[in-house]
């Protein structure tokens, strides 16, 4: 399975209800074939200076490339022995869990693990996240808990089990106010928390924002990170003001209304959000079964609720549900960047998709590593939304 070079176009697509709108395609420069059968990527995240990307597997593997050329650098040595639920960069570490309940640190320089924090016997762990003042404070979604260690001597110091009544898919601590945790929930709620001090479920938790159905993934946005968009499993999106836990638009059509913006096929699902302070814009990022994806503008101020036509397609690398996008660091700063990479995705069609944002960079030839490749048995679960 060997991906086309596609050639960058501007593509003017007017949905039934959109206006005029230019919606750019970027060149695809690389695809990498990861598997043979059924194994598919998770998620992709990068090393705070970009010098190497790494790359979550079914076969409950890491591997870790640069984001640049596309080469292979290296893998961790051994394995979880369930799926792989979130991995995350730290320095030169690396962290995941799992629903084995473990969360481990790899050192990138060496593949090899360096700590192992166990949650206990049938537990597991859906996300996780360092915060607190010094950044040793460890929370993570533990089934239905939240539950906290102190990650220099892997001691837990507090379990929270009644602030959610189901799976907790998501923790977050606020990028400029370490000790605020937001948490989310199959139960359908947002959570925020003050860590400061002793932790517990009643004098702590700030505040409860009902989505009123199970949540996927939440993000920061805004100036000071004061807002919050939420992506739920049945294909909704909310926006929220964090600091009085303030419902600011509910687009609980928003498929239907992404769909609409484009003459391709119907918008089948969300795979994130992308945010730009420079421009101070949002992005939900849609994609179809066939794996394209488009970044759809959000609209919501001044009493306007809308989602418009796509600013960028990516259409030619997928053939299957995309399940990661990483944007590079120049998207970063906002969409309209005329050079270098735009970003990379990953799917269940097994593919890493490298994308170029300028026309008149030289495109390599689509190639895949046979190193890479390894078979897994098929009789795992498959599915695009944990714990579903």
């Amino acid at each position: 399975m060997e991906a086309t070079d596609m050639d960058v176009e501007t593509d003017h697509t007017n949905g039934s209800s959109s206006s005029s709108s230019s919606a750019k395609r970027f060149s695809l420069k690389n695809s990498i074939q990861t598997n043979f059968g059924d194994d598919y990527v998770f998620q992709i995240v990068p090393k705070e200076d970009w010098t190497s990307m790494a790359v979550s597997l079914s076969s409950r593997m890491v591997k870790l490339y640069s984001p640049v050329t596309g080469q292979f650098v290296g893998e961790c040595n051994g394995r979880h022995a369930d799926s792989i639920n979130q991995i995350l960069f730290s320095g030169n570490m690396l962290h995941s869990c799992s629903s084995d309940g473990t969360i481990r640190a790899w050192d990138t320089r060496s593949y090899q693990q360096v700590s192992c924090l166990n949650a206990g016997p049938s537990q597991e762990i859906f996300s996780f996240s360092f915060g607190g003042s010094d950044g040793n404070l460890l929370a993570a979604g533990c089934k239905s808990q939240i539950v906290f260690w102190d990650w220099r001597n892997k001691k837990q110091i507090a379990c929270m089990e009644e602030s959610h009544m189901d799976d907790v898919t998501q923790v977050h601590f606020v990028p400029d106010q370490k000790n605020k945790l937001v948490s989310a929930s199959i139960d359908g709620l947002i959570c925020t928390f003050d860590t400061s001090g002793e932790i517990n479920d009643e004098d702590h938790m700030e505040s409860v924002m009902n989505v009123e159905t199970s949540i996927a993934k939440v993000g920061f946005f805004g100036a000071k990170y004061e807002k919050l968009w939420c992506l739920t499993h049945i294909e909704t999106l909310s926006i929220w003001d964090l600091n009085d836990s303030r419902l600011e638009a509910n687009f609980k059509d928003a498929r239907p209304l992404a769909s609409n913006r484009w003459a391709l096929d119907q918008v089948d699902y969300f795979v994130d959000c992308h945010y730009s302070a420079v421009d101070d814009n949002l992005w939900v990022i849609g994609a179809t079964n066939s794996g394209t994806l488009g970044y759809f503008p959000v609209a919501y101020s001044g009493g306007m609720r809308s989602i418009l036509s796509p600013e960028a397609v990516l259409h030619g690398g997928h053939t299957g549900v995309v399940r990661s996008v990483l944007a590079s660091p120049t998207v970063k700063t906002g969409l309209n960047q005329t050079n270098g990479v735009f970003g990379w995705t990953g799917g269940e069609d097994g593919r890493l998709c490298c994308w170029l944002s300028d026309e008149s960079s030289a495109i390599d030839h689509s190639w895949i590593s046979t190193s890479l490749v390894e078979r897994y048995p098929k009789n795992r679960k498959k599915s695009r939304h944990r714990p579903y």
